[in-house]
């Protein structure tokens, strides 16, 4: 059901590669609540991801970027403001990637060339996108910029490895950059800690799936999938959330204020007995 939130109203959504996507289902709710958006992955996603069909059934125009070049990056927000005619409404970022996850390089031996990359994209691109947005002055007042988050960023969780430091980093950037833009401009800038989500990048976690059942039999009220994900995004690009800014916004049913739930609990308790009853 669309209650026309975000009607009128223009943006940028980064990150959309497949339906898998969180950033694919914010540009479906997007398009359901009345947007118009441009959509920007880098070249190689665009390739090798599904963008193209989410852009015809959004109308909406698709601009390659590296969203680690700042040259990439201004050419994105001047073309998006040309082709929908003035400064854009909201961001989303949901870009994240790292090499040491993806070859199995763990925290305690880490390619540190691999590193700088994983912060670049996960995490400098976000201040990389705000500062060129704000010498552009491409954002309305009362704008809204989120960036996707994990509880990693505060918590140790095996196998997160480097992107819980791009994380914590990413979540940095939007207090640091949300006091300026919102002392200066009256523009929202926050983080969403989302549950942990079966994307195509997130699939790369080890054990994402050991955590998954983890998470949701710890949550109160079960795993956030991508499409309330995409609807919690919606009620920040809107008008219902004017003040609020500077802050990490969790979105896991209730795990982060967990410390042990009773399923969690019953199957720790049969795996202990089962483990004692072998001795």
């Amino acid at each position: 059901m669309a209650y026309n939130l975000l009607k009128g109203k223009r943006g940028i959504i980064f990150g959309a590669l497949d339906e898998k996507s969180i950033a694919w289902k914010v540009a479906e709710k997007a398009y359901e609540e009345g947007a118009v958006f441009t959509l920007s992955n880098t070249p190689t996603a665009l390739r090798f991801g599904e963008i193209n069909a989410l852009a015809e059934k959004c109308n909406a125009t698709i601009i390659p970027a590296d969203a680690t070049n700042l040259d990439d990056l201004t050419h994105v927000f001047e073309q998006s403001m040309e082709i929908m005619g003035g400064k854009v409404d909201f961001i989303l970022h949901s870009i994240g990637m790292s090499l040491n996850v993806r070859k199995k390089r763990v925290y305690n031996d880490l390619d540190y060339n691999f590193l700088n990359k994983t912060l670049d994209i996960s995490a400098v691109s976000f201040h990389k996108m705000l500062q060129v947005a704000f010498k552009l002055d491409a954002i309305s007042r009362w704008g809204s910029v989120v960036a996707l988050s994990y509880i990693a960023a505060q918590r140790t969780l095996y196998g997160y490895n480097d992107m819980a430091d791009a994380k914590a980093l990413l979540e940095s950037i939007a207090r640091s950059f949300g006091y300026i833009y919102g002392r200066e401009r009256k523009i929202r800038v926050n983080t969403i800690s989302q549950s942990p989500t079966l994307t195509t990048a997130g699939s790369g976690v080890k054990g994402v799936g050991s955590l998954m059942d983890f998470t949701d039999r710890m949550s109160p009220l079960g795993n956030a999938d991508a499409d309330e994900c995409a609807d919690y995004c919606v009620t920040l690009f809107s008008d219902l959330t004017r003040k609020v800014t500077m802050q990490n916004l969790y979105h896991d049913g209730g795990f982060s204020s967990m410390g042990m739930s009773l399923k969690a609990m019953n199957i720790y308790d049969k795996n202990l007995e089962s483990a004692l009853g072998g001795d």
